[in-house]
């Protein structure tokens, strides 16, 4: 958001530029009084200093909650996420929802937050066979919100390193208190319903909310009928809407070479295993 978002200027989900959508307006003004009063270059430093993986040791120390970290980490850290607590305080205010959703993906910033006083963090930690998010990270994918652009690509002994790292790091927030639910890409699509609702039970949503976006055909034939979303950044299909089969992409079975998969299988192999992904071929 800070940099796709309010600097460079890309689409929103709904497709208007993020600026001149009226949500992200809104939200600015209630976080900020607008976005041209957040200085974006000084959040990318801030981040360089404490939002990276290898600043993941510190975070998960005892002297980052009793903020007593060396040096200039802990002002910077709490500068930096002060700017999530108002800007998902303004999110809740506009949107009138009891919760807020971020998608973000790097376990550095959920550490980030654990320590934040007033936030109540619930980390839903997905987790994908990882020889198929190695394979989905080396195909090349037009970001078509920003011209010319492209999804990262990894090869397949980087792509092994950053899902052992994400996911370990997040293995270890749950080990450290943060409530932290598992849930398995592959069992969502198996039965996507029943997953959203052990998320919503998870999220403390009372009750739990009707999910009249999601229907089926028949066993195995889920389809969710997507509205207009307000994404700052993240996949291209985040600009689908409409009705939108679920099912498992698992064309990483047939179409991945050889030589990749045994390289992430033997790198992830004590992660596969934990996570049940070693039950088929590998």
């Amino acid at each position: 958001m800070w940099l796709r978002g309010i600097r460079d200027g890309e689409r929103c989900g709904c497709g208007q530029p993020f600026r001149s959508c009226p949500f992200w307006q809104q939200v600015g003004q209630a976080a900020f009084g607008g976005w041209d009063r957040v200085d974006v270059e000084h959040i990318t430093r801030l981040r360089s200093q404490v939002d990276r993986a290898r600043f993941l040791p510190l975070l998960a120390s005892a002297k980052v909650r009793g903020a007593t970290s060396p040096g200039t980490f802990q002002p910077a850290l709490d500068e930096y996420v002060e700017y999530y607590r108002r800007t998902y305080g303004a999110i809740g205010q506009v949107s009138g929802c009891p919760v807020v959703i971020d998608s973000s993906k790097h376990a550095s910033l959920a550490f980030c937050l654990r320590a934040a006083p007033g936030l109540d963090l619930r980390v839903v930690h997905m987790v994908r066979d990882s020889r198929a998010v190695a394979y989905s990270w080396s195909k090349i994918v037009d970001r078509p919100e920003a011209a010319g652009s492209r999804m990262s690509t990894y090869p397949a002994f980087g792509a092994a390193l950053r899902w052992n790292v994400q996911n370990s790091a997040l293995q270890l927030l749950a080990q450290l208190g943060t409530p932290t639910l598992r849930v398995r890409y592959e069992d969502f699509v198996r039965a996507p319903a029943a997953t959203l609702a052990r998320i919503a039970a998870f999220a403390g949503l009372a009750g739990g909310p009707q999910f009249g976006f999601l229907d089926t055909d028949g066993p195995g034939r889920w389809w969710a009928d997507l509205g207009v979303t307000h994404t700052a950044s993240g996949n291209p299909m985040r600009f689908t809407t409409g009705r939108v089969p679920i099912r498992q992409d698992d064309i990483w079975q047939t179409a991945m070479q050889a030589r990749n998969r045994r390289t992430v299988t033997t790198l992830t192999l004590p992660l596969l295993a934990r996570y049940g992904y070693l039950g088929g071929a590998s």
